[in-house]
């Protein structure tokens, strides 16, 4: 078949039989239309790439949902490319209003930049002061406080009576604490 020469109907019928160089021809014919609306409707070179894509793989897979003697194939991308295109601009508002709720959601809960940083700080020498304990103390407190661990489920991870594991938390949580208040941090673990 010669595919330059063949109508669009022609075409998607030969797409229907996974014939790739029919798809490239209404590719030729039809994708500066398409990326054309998609840019339109995105304002975005990258995104209306995307779309263009995915319009072209959707007749691929499924050409028989471009019935042709409804619509010209052109009309029909078309429908699909700007269907597709506001779906992703909604998308972008939605994930928009988001960020800003929750950015305005750390503004109203006093959580800013300084707070975080000192965070990260405190983050920094907790790891640090966890890694001078002794394994044994060590791996209790890692696999309770940071695996979200039960003191009976670390016992068993560690092949370790319940009571044995209780005391090395215990005396783990007093080495972090006095190490920690050595480097001006409080310690939120207490005696228990």
């Amino acid at each position: 078949m010669d595919y330059a020469s063949a109508g669009d109907g022609a075409l998607v019928a030969a797409i229907g039989r996974w014939q790739d160089a029919a798809l490239a021809e209404v590719f030729r014919r039809h994708s500066g239309a398409v990326n054309g609306l998609a840019r339109r409707v995105l304002n975005s070179a990258n995104l209306a790439d995307e779309v263009t894509q995915e319009v072209f793989l959707a007749l691929w897979r499924e050409p028989e949902a471009f019935d042709v003697g409804r619509a010209p194939l052109r009309t029909l991308l078309l429908t699909k490319t700007h269907g597709r295109a506001v779906d992703l601009v909604r998308a972008e508002t939605a994930r928009h209003a988001r960020e800003e709720r929750t950015a305005s959601d750390r503004a109203s809960a006093g959580y800013d930049l300084e707070r975080y940083v000192a965070d990260l700080a405190v983050a920094e020498q907790v790891k640090a002061a966890v890694e001078t304990l002794p394994d044994g103390e060590r791996q209790a407190i890692e696999l309770a406080y940071f695996g979200g661990r039960t003191y009976r489920d670390v016992a068993a991870v560690l092949g370790e009576p319940e009571g044995t594991i209780k005391s090395r938390i215990r005396s783990g949580l007093r080495h972090l604490r006095i190490l920690l208040v050595e480097h001006g941090v409080e310690s939120p673990w207490t005696d228990s």
